[in-house]
C-alpha cells in the first residue's frame, strides 16, 4: 500500500511538472525540437504567389517562443529593404525577434509596375469619409500611377490609385501570421507590424482593419501616414500601441506642424498628394487610449539621436512608454536606419 501511494505521488508530481510544458505547446503550435532555418519561402494566396523572407534570431531553438515582427517594404521596394539592412537584422536578432519581410505585388503581370501594398485609398484613389469621396491626390498634378489590375476590376476611380488590386493584402497578412505561428515558435501575444512609406501606411491598415488588428500587439510606421480622410482608430476594442516616425523635411509624405490636425500636401517633384498628417492620426489613436488631445503633445525622451523630437498625448506608465508616440527628425523621405529601427524595437519592448 505504501509503495502504491508513493508511485501515485510520483505520477502526480510528474504531471505537475509537465503541465507548463503542455500549456506552452498549446500556446505556440509551431514549437518543436526541430528548429527552422532562415531563408525565403513562398505561399499561394488567392491567385497570387507570395514571397516571404524570414530571419531567425540568434539562439532560436524552436522550443522557446520568440517575439515576431513583420516588416512591410516601401513602394518600389522588396523584402531586402529590411532583411538586407545590417542594422535591422542585427538589432532584431540581438533582441530575440523573428524578423519576417514579405514582398508586395505589382512587379509581375498584369501590372508590371512597382511592388507595393494595397490599403484604403491606395487602389481606388479616393477616401470616403462618410460625407464625400476625397481624392488622395490632385490628378492634374500627378502622373497616372494607377495599376491595370485595379482598372480591370473597376476599383480605380481616378488616376490617383498607386497600388495593385491583384490580391487582398489584409487577407494575406491574416494567413501569413497563421502560417508563421503554426510553423515557427512564436510568442503569439507579442506579434508586431512595422513598415516604411507605402509599407508604413499599410502598417496603419493592419492596425485599423478588424481582420488583422486582433493579431497584433502594436504597430510602427516610418515615413508613412494614411491618406487624407482616413483617421480610423484601432480595429479592435481598446487601445493599440503605435509609434510614428516622420521627417520634418519630407516633401513626399509631409507630417505637418506639431499639434496641427489638418491634412498635409506633398510637394515632391511637383506632384500633389494629400495625407492625413501626423497629428491627426496620432490624435485619433490617442483618443482610443483615452488620452487627452485638447492640449499639446508633451515631450518624451528616448535617449537616441539628439535631433529626434518625440512627443505624445499619452503619459508614460512606469517602464512602459506612451502608448502612442509621435517622433519627428529633421530628415527628409529617408529611414535613418542607425537610430530608427532601434527606436521601433525599443517601443515594442516597452509596450
Amino acid at each position: 500500500m505504501t509503495m502504491r501511494i508513493r508511485n501515485e505521488c510520483t505520477k502526480l508530481a510528474l504531471i505537475a511538472l509537465l503541465l507548463p510544458t503542455v500549456a506552452s505547446a498549446q500556446q505556440s503550435a509551431g514549437c518543436s525540437a526541430e528548429p527552422a532555418k532562415s531563408g525565403m519561402f513562398t505561399m499561394t494566396h488567392g491567385d497570387a504567389l507570395r514571397n516571404v523572407e524570414v530571419r531567425l534570431p540568434a539562439g532560436y531553438d524552436g522550443r522557446h517562443p520568440q517575439r515576431l515582427v513583420i516588416a512591410f517594404h516601401a513602394w518600389t521596394g522588396g523584402e531586402r529593404e529590411f532583411v538586407g539592412e545590417p542594422t535591422v537584422v542585427a538589432e532584431s536578432s540581438k533582441r530575440g525577434y523573428i524578423l519576417v519581410a514579405p514582398r508586395g505585388l505589382g512587379a509581375g503581370p498584369p501590372d508590371n509596375k512597382w511592388n507595393g501594398w494595397a490599403f484604403r485609398g491606395s487602389t481606388s484613389g479616393v477616401i470616403d469619409d462618410g460625407k464625400q469621396q476625397l481624392p488622395v491626390c490632385d490628378p492634374a498634378h500627378m502622373p497616372d500611377y494607377s495599376y491595370p489590375s485595379c482598372h480591370a476590376k473597376g476599383i480605380a476611380v481616378n488616376t490617383c490609385g498607386w497600388s495593385h488590386c491583384q490580391d487582398d493584402d489584409v487577407g494575406f497578412v491574416v494567413d501569413l501570421v497563421k502560417r508563421l505561428e503554426s510553423t515557427l515558435c512564436v510568442d503569439q501575444s507579442h506579434v508586431y507590424a512595422a513598415g516604411g512609406f507605402n509599407g508604413g501606411m499599410f502598417a496603419w491598415e493592419v492596425g485599423q482593419n478588424p481582420r488583422t488588428a486582433p493579431m497584433f500587439r502594436a504597430i510602427a510606421s516610418i515615413i508613412g501616414v494614411p491618406h487624407r480622410g482616413d483617421l480610423r482608430p484601432p480595429g479592435r476594442p481598446g487601445p493599440m500601441p503605435a509609434i510614428l516616425i516622420t521627417g520634418r523635411a519630407d516633401a513626399v509624405v509631409p507630417p505637418g506642424e506639431w499639434d496641427d490636425p489638418h491634412f498635409t500636401t506633398s510637394t515632391g517633384n511637383g506632384e500633389v498628394g494629400y495625407f492625413a498628417g501626423a497629428t491627426a492620426i496620432v490624435q485619433s489613436w490617442s483618443k482610443a487610449d483615452n488620452c487627452p488631445v485638447a492640449g499639446k503633445e508633451k515631450p518624451f525622451s528616448t535617449a537616441y539621436a539628439s535631433d529626434v523630437d518625440c512627443r505624445s498625448y499619452c503619459p508614460a506608465n512606469g517602464d512602459k512608454w506612451p502608448a502612442v508616440l509621435d517622433c519627428r527628425s529633421p530628415l527628409g523621405h529617408v529611414y535613418g536606419w542607425p537610430w530608427s529601427w532601434k527606436l521601433v524595437l525599443d517601443f515594442f519592448d516597452r509596450n
